[in-house]
């Protein structure tokens, strides 16, 4: 699938060098088509390696995607560069008025904090209450999974006794759900975090439908509304170094960190991470924007 994104965004480069396809503005114009318009609402501190992890996921359909990023006006970023912001990200207030086929809420490194304390939960909620309108399908990610399911169904979380961290094994629940077709019985996905969303809460709500999970890390997967609504509590999207990233940053840091589990082989960090997650990443991106997005949403936006 061509991605449709700024000529000029760094990703692009890495992309291409990468063999995925990607369109820049002046080759799209040229076909004629309308190209799903995706919206990523990108929370992560360190936004470049999150556009490049999330584009990676969607490059693999036949379907053209027009790429959208947004940024929250009431939260300053110290870890990406302005510039990079103020060029490639619009903010809500003037995205508000457009209708999207997807939007894709990330994660955020601030899960000790009560939602309610967040600095920009206000605008997070109006963002969320709008999707509901204006968009077909919205995918929500990691910590952005937990605020959504508190925010639309009351449903909170708990701090977990250690950071969940580490590469684990799940299994599917219900097969016949598009999500996860074409899945093994069994799969592997990356998961970073310190906070669980309630798993008995979930599994009482009538509107939520557990599609995959994990004996050690959970519910990873449900859906509402037959999928206008998506929850992810891991981390498919994940490169092969970025665990690896992120245990050296909390060493650095003085933090109590086990190294990430089922991850390096023999244990040793020294030896290069396998890679175990990246197919049913790729299958998970491409179920999403086929059958939730695409085969959904109305051709006039």
């Amino acid at each position: 699938m061509p991605i449709k994104i700024q000529s000029q965004l760094p990703a692009k480069e890495i992309l291409e060098n990468e063999n995925i396809f990607v369109m820049d503005e002046l080759r799209a114009i040229s076909q004629d088509i309308r190209p799903l318009q995706i919206c990523i609402l990108n929370l992560m501190p360190i936004k470049q390696d999150t556009e490049l992890q999330l584009l990676r996921g969607l490059s693999n359909t036949p379907l053209q995607i027009d790429v959208t990023f947004m940024k929250i006006d009431s939260h300053v970023s110290l870890n990406t560069d302005s510039s990079h912001l103020n060029k490639f990200y619009d903010n809500f207030e003037n995205l508000k008025q457009q209708k999207f086929d997807g939007l894709i809420i990330t994660g955020a490194p601030i899960e000790h904090l009560p939602f309610e304390e967040v600095d920009y939960w206000a605008e997070l909620c109006e963002i969320m209450e709008w999707s509901k309108r204006n968009v077909t399908s919205t995918f929500h990610i990691c910590w952005g999974a937990q605020a959504a399911l508190y925010y639309h169904y009351g449903i909170g979380k708990k701090s977990l006794p250690e950071k969940l961290f580490g590469v684990y094994e799940h299994t599917i629940i219900n097969r016949k759900i598009p999500l996860v077709r074409g899945f093994d019985d069994v799969f592997m996905i990356p998961h970073s975090r310190h906070t669980a969303s309630d798993e008995e809460a979930i599994h009482k709500n009538g509107r939520l439908k557990v599609l995959a999970k994990s004996k050690e890390a959970g519910i990873f997967l449900c859906e509402a509304d037959e999928g206008k609504q998506i929850f992810v509590f891991g981390h498919p999207e994940y490169d092969r170094l970025t665990l690896h990233n992120e245990y050296v940053r909390d060493i650095g840091k003085g933090l109590a960190i086990k190294m990430p589990l089922n991850y390096y082989p023999d244990n040793d960090m020294a030896k290069k991470p396998h890679l175990q997650w990246r197919s049913h990443s790729i299958n998970f991106y491409s179920n999403w924007v086929n059958y939730y997005v695409y085969q959904q949403t109305p051709y006039e936006l």
